[in-house]
């Protein structure tokens, strides 16, 4: 059932397609891993006049990107992986 699933990924483009939707979320992840803590930083410096003169402001936190790199580095290797068993594995071909 597999070869029968690989066979139809890799000679239709609905695999290559699906594969380029996956690498482009990657992408955009990746992307966010930098975007996220600047983006919570101009965030918390907007509404730093609103909250109260003794609550604790964070500045520039680390913390913000780790949901956007443990989304990367999970579909990077799910990406990975689908790249190289459809592509690099070669399929077997009854003689």
């Amino acid at each position: 059932m597999l070869k029968r699933l690989k066979g139809a990924l890799v000679e239709s483009y609905v695999g290559a397609i699906a594969l380029g939707y996956l690498l482009a979320h990657c992408i955009l992840h990746f992307v966010n891993i930098f975007a996220s803590p600047v983006a919570g930083w101009v965030s918390r410096n907007d509404y730093r006049a609103i909250m109260p003169g003794g609550a604790a402001m964070v500045g520039f936190s680390l913390k913000d990107a780790l949901p956007d790199l443990s989304r990367f580095v999970v579909l990077f290797v799910v990406w990975y992986v689908l790249v190289h068993w459809l592509y690099f594995t070669p399929s077997k071909t009854d003689v």
